[in-house]
């Protein structure tokens, strides 16, 4: 009799052997349905030599249930699993989770519904919409979504059409196969530059060995149009390219550009695909139909059947780190995923992360530039405004350079940006009768007042309420007052300034699908906006040739706090938010507002001198024994209870490890001391390379028990220090 150990989904269960039916096949990577008490559990055929667990004796065993029809979960993908539980110290189960993270996709045939033209004649007038709607949708068949796209025309209507008839639904398999992409649709003229490292790329395409490559390339200088030349030569393989990007509000864009290269839509993954839309992508990545994917960092997790090339867009980007459950970055494990599948890995960015630099620099990976713009389009000129001397009137935020350079572009027709990272209109609101501020009831932070949706918001938890009209601490009717500025503010003072100027606030929360971002691409590009006011969101991926000013309103706001990687990050945003101006034939001009000139950050970016930040940055890190030379970790507790967290934090750091190549320091309360309802302790713990930190960690953590309402997180090369 076979028996077979199962990795169960479950981390509190560990290992579970079953036996194998007669004439039953598995191997390691089978995903099976097995009993478990009264009740079934999912499981993956593991090797039982890298899974220790209890060894039960072959009577006592249950046998497995089923088999489920999908591909086994490759070796290669078996021991990315194992590295990424090991290297962040997660559990097995919780990586193993992210493969299947489409329970549906699990399941057997299953049908949707689309909806095309039925052909009936329609009674009456039509609206202009629903006019626009039969005009557009002949020969169309699709999820309503999908034709709201075709026909740009509101979901909304497309069904009231269903309900008159003149949209019919038609039953399909949801396992239908994707549109093929073309890798010869339309072929591109590259850059001199472009054609060099393309040719590099395609020979690591198609040497399918392990290649890790820094594609370094200036704002404008089509490092997509260069990489999509690799993707093309996958795609002639017959091989699976994997695109990673850490926006959704990214996608559009990008798919735009795609679709004009390969006469085909990529296939998506991302959280805001519906769960039949997730379960088609899951199955047709598993039997290999799905040939290129676009996704944020899930995807990434994927059971590819012939992975060739991976290739991670923006790579320096902070949302490829995940900050809950298994907090593993992105960029790296892909490089791991890389290495595994013995495939080819583009990091690519205008501003690489400081230890892909070094990575690049030592030799591990290679450096492929494009030092200049595409089609002779130059760089923006840089110019810094003294906020100490040139300072904004009173209840204002933009300064008379801002002003004037603004009127200019409105003269000439032509586009402007305005950058500050910071939703909403303003990060405060307190009354100016009693001083009281408005915190969230469930984080030690303030509610942020967004005037487009009127409600005060935590940006952390989510809670929301509404603006009140009256003061709650001491009763007193309008006498709120908004403190600091965020993008809305901007916006409404541009407005101000400008009343005739068409004015777009680009945040998560105005482009938080994909449909609104590509409702704001599409006026952009139209030139049916005039000024965008945004976050981080806007400082990448955008190429609007007519956006010829960018105006940074505070860069120093992100060199305040406690975050170990400030002044990189700073560079990086500002940096690719000044790459949005002048992207076209028309010269572009960026203007800084900072009260600190003088600082080195901003210098670099005055002066156009990325080598010297990096450089500075490289030496300082070096004196720290910070990431690349040395390792930071950080171990968060909490619990509902104050006086909980706290012991329990006490109590690790007593029995705290003392070793040469290690240092720890804390426990302290979080900066974010309430997150969620649950109070928060961290240590900060910086190791050198010589350091066994993850097992130093597991022996130290493990050797504890704690209450039941304590919660332990382990973040390896953390990013966020809150």
């Amino acid at each position: 009799m076979n028996r077979v150990r199962l990795l169960v989904l479950n981390a509190a269960l560990g290992p579970l052997d079953y036996s194998v039916p007669d004439g039953v096949q598995v191997v390691p990577g089978h995903v099976v349905i097995a009993p478990l008490g009264p009740r079934t559990v999912t499981g993956i055929v593991w090797e039982s030599e890298r899974l220790p667990g209890s060894e039960v004796p072959a009577e006592k065993l249950r046998p497995i249930r089923e088999v489920v029809a999908v591909p086994p979960l490759s070796a290669p993908l078996r021991r990315l699993i194992e590295w990424t539980a090991d290297y962040y110290c997660a559990a097995l189960a919780s990586v193993a989770r992210m493969v299947l993270s489409s329970g549906g996709a699990l399941g057997g045939p299953a049908t949707m519904t689309e909806y095309r033209l039925s052909g009936a004649e329609p009674s009456g007038r039509l609206t202009a919409q629903r006019k626009q709607a039969l005009e557009m949708l002949g020969g169309h068949q699709g999820t309503i979504r999908e034709l709201s796209g075709a026909s740009e025309v509101s979901e909304g209507v497309l069904r009231g059409m269903v309900g008159a008839g003149l949209i019919e639904p038609v039953t399909v398999a949801i396992d239908r196969p994707y549109p093929p992409a073309d890798p010869d649709f339309d072929q591109p003229v590259l850059s001199d530059d472009q054609l060099r490292v393309a040719r590099t790329l395609v020979k690591a395409v198609e040497a399918r060995k392990f290649a890790p490559v820094l594609l370094d390339g200036v704002t404008g200088s089509g490092k997509t149009e260069t990489y999509f030349e690799p993707v093309a030569e996958a795609i002639r393989l017959g091989r699976q390219v994997l695109v990673l990007l850490p926006e959704i509000a990214l996608t559009e864009n990008f798919l735009v550009r795609f679709e004009q290269r390969f006469g085909a839509a990529p296939v998506l993954w991302h959280s805001s695909l519906k769960s039949t839309e997730r379960r088609r992508a899951w199955r047709a990545i598993a039997n290999g139909n799905a040939q290129v994917i676009v996704g944020a960092r899930s995807a990434l997790f994927l059971p590819y059947a012939n992975l060739g090339l991976i290739v991670v867009d923006e790579a320096h980007e902070v949302s490829f780190k995940q900050d809950e459950g298994v907090r593993y970055n992105a960029r790296d494990v892909s490089v791991m995923r890389a290495r595994f599948e013995q495939i080819p890995v583009v990091l690519a960015s205008a501003t690489p992360a400081l230890e892909s630099l070094h990575m690049a620099q030592t030799g591990t990976y290679e450096l492929l530039e494009l030092p200049s713009r595409f089609g002779g389009a130059q760089l923006p000129a840089i110019k810094l405004v003294n906020l100490t001397e040139e300072k904004p009137g009173a209840g204002k935020w933009l300064s008379q350079p801002i002003v004037d350079a603004l009127e200019e572009r409105l003269s000439r027709g032509e586009q402007s940006l305005l950058f500050l990272n910071r939703r909403g209109y303003a990060p405060l609101t307190l009354c100016r009768n009693c001083g009281h501020r408005f915190q969230c009831p469930n984080c030690s932070a303030w509610l942020v007042e967004h005037r487009l949706s009127a409600r005060l918001s935590c940006h952390h938890c989510g809670h929301e309420t509404g603006v009140p009209e009256t003061c709650p601490e001491c009763g007193e009717p309008d006498c709120l007052v908004a403190c600091g500025p965020g993008v809305e503010r901007i916006a409404d003072e541009v407005a101000e300034l400008f009343p005739e100027a068409r004015v777009a606030v680009a945040t998560s929360d105005t482009l938080g699908n994909p449909e609104r971002a590509a409702e704001f691409i599409a006026k952009a590009e139209a030139k049916a906006i005039d000024v965008i006011v945004g976050t981080q969101l806007v400082t990448k991926g955008f190429h609007f040739p007519e956006l010829t000013l960018v105006g940074v309103v505070d860069a120093d706001l992100g060199l305040e706090g406690g975050d170990l990687r400030a002044a990189e990050r700073t560079y990086q945003q500002v940096a690719q938010v000044a790459g949005r101006a002048g992207r076209g034939s028309k010269p572009g001009e960026v203007l800084i507002q900072t009260r600190h000139p003088d600082a080195p950050v901003i210098a670099a970016l005055a002066d156009g001198d990325r080598d010297a930040f990096y450089a500075a940055e490289t030496e300082a890190r070096r004196d720290a024994g910070a990431p690349p030379f040395g390792r930071w970790a950080a171990i968060i507790l909490s619990s509902e209870d104050e006086k909980e967290a706290r012991e329990a934090a006490v109590r690790l750091g007593d029995t705290r490890p003392e070793l040469e190549d290690l240092y720890i320091l804390g426990p302290a309360p979080a900066p974010l001391a309430l997150l969620r309802g649950r109070y928060r302790y961290r240590f900060l713990v910086n190791a050198r390379r010589s350091a066994s930190l993850q097992k130093v960690l597991r022996d130290w953590i493990d050797a504890h028990q704690f209450a039941p309402g304590v919660r332990i997180g382990v973040d390896i090369d953390p990013y966020s220090f809150v």
